[in-house]
This record gives C-alpha cells, structure tokens and sequence, in this order.
C-alpha cells in the first residue's frame, strides 16, 4: 500500500464510505482537528508522564481514533465503531479518580509547570477547538453527526485539565497560578 494515492491532489478527500468532499469541509476540519489533538497527547506521553496517567492517556488515544473514524463516516456503516456512552463513563471515572487526589482549585492556573503537564494542557485547547468544530457541523443541517461526539470532547477536555494537574502533582510541581493584573500591582 502505497502513502499517496494522488486522489487528494485536486484539494478533495474521501471520507469512509466512498464520498468526495473539499479538505476544508467542516467534517474534515472536525477530524483533522481530532488527529492533532491525538498527535498532541503523543507528544505528552513522550514528555515523561508516570505510568497510571500514561495509561490513561493511552486509552484517550484509541478513543480519539474512534472519534475520528465516526466523524469521517457520515451516515450508517457497520465496520466503523462508534463513540458512545462508554467511552465517556471512562473520561468520568478517569476524571472523578485524579480529582480525589489533587487540591481544591482556588484560583486561575496557566498552562505549564512539568513539560508533560503543558502538554496535556495544549492538547486540552486543540480538544477544545475540534469541539468547536463539530459544533459548527452538528450546526449544519445536512449533516449527521453522532451527538455522543460533542459530549465525548467536552468531557475530554476537562480530563485533560484534571490529567495535566495530576501531572504536575506527581512530579511534585505545582500548577502554575495566574497573577492578574489587579493582584500583580497590589
């Protein structure tokens, strides 16, 4: 199987099933925007996370493919799996179990403390903007979406808030507080 395939040249994709549609289609950017966000929790687990979030993450990974796999099949079609409640009662446990060993949020945090941990928060903005994304199709009336995917990303982005956190917490770094302009000059 050859990498290109010269079908993409003219500035269309397939998408799982057969049709054409140009690469700046909203389903294209919702799944392309879902593969970044894949790409981007790599990155993290490559950045020195503990073992129990790196599993964590793992299995967010095999979850975003199926994100992905619903997104570019529009309609029905059996081989394709798609995301359901399942995965979001994983996110939800994952979330409630880091949760019970942090420290109440008092304030603001930035991005940042363990390099993991700013990972995970970047793939925690690209997660949010591959939300926005499937907002827009969902929005678009001819298009069938999987209304699971827009509960799913929302719930994801929030275990990575969490799992970036937990990061920080294991290393024994904490979170990075915002300063805002009125308590900096204070």
């Amino acid at each position: 199987m050859k990498i290109y395939t010269r079908t993409g040249d003219s500035g269309e994709t397939g998408l799982f099933g057969g049709q054409r549609v140009p690469k700046d289609d909203l389903r294209v950017h919702a799944y392309g925007t879902t593969d970044e966000c894949n790409a981007a929790v790599g990155v993290a687990r490559a950045s020195g996370l503990d073992a129990g979030l790196d599993a964590l993450l793992s299995e967010v990974q095999n979850q975003l493919f199926v994100v992905g796999a619903d997104l570019a099949t529009p309609g029905e079609h059996a081989l394709v799996p798609r995301v359901s409640e399942a995965e979001i009662a994983f996110l939800e446990a994952s979330i409630d179990q880091l949760e019970a060993e942090l420290a109440p949020l008092r304030q603001f945090i930035l991005p940042g403390g363990t390099s993991a941990a700013a990972h995970v928060h970047l793939a925690r903005t690209i997660c949010r903007r591959a939300e926005r994304w499937v907002v827009s199709l969902i929005q678009h009336e001819d298009e069938d979406v999987n209304p699971q995917i827009l509960i799913y990303l929302n719930r994801l982005s929030d275990f990575f808030f969490v799992a970036a956190r937990a990061a920080n917490a294991r290393a024994a770094k904490p979170d990075v507080p915002w300063a805002s302009p009125r308590t900096a000059s204070s």
